[in-house]
């Protein structure tokens, strides 16, 4: 598949698919003329990284993972019985923590700025 067969099937663009390779999360052959040449499975793969950045994590997060990228990203990061990936679940867990302490800075900003504009007596 072409690069942008590959974008166009895992909704996103071949500039996002030259960065992932950059990045060290894709590895196209190239053609005799050049042009890079995903297989089929690319798009999984494409689509994980995708899902995996949009839940919070960053590319060295994902990268730490990368064999597992052309597995489908299951609901749940553990198992019945506490069961998975244990990179996947610690990364997880610290960016779950990560995010909780951004939220908790912006909601004490946004409750000094909405001090600011109560009116005096309510």
């Amino acid at each position: 598949m072409r690069i942008s067969d590959v974008a166009r099937a895992a909704g996103t663009t071949p500039r996002a698919l030259r960065w992932y390779e950059k990045e060290g999360l894709l590895s196209p052959s190239r053609t005799s003329a050049g042009y890079r040449e995903y297989d089929p499975g690319a798009v999984l793969r494409v689509r994980n990284i995708r899902e995996l950045l949009a839940l919070g994590f960053t590319i060295e997060d994902v990268r730490a993972f990368a064999d597992l990228l052309d597995l489908r990203v299951p609901d749940r990061f553990a198992g019945p019985g506490g069961t998975g990936c244990a990179v996947a679940l610690e990364t997880a867990r610290r960016r779950l923590a990560v995010l909780d302490e951004r939220v908790a800075a912006v909601t004490r900003v946004r409750d000094l700025l909405a001090e600011r504009l109560a009116e005096p007596g309510r």
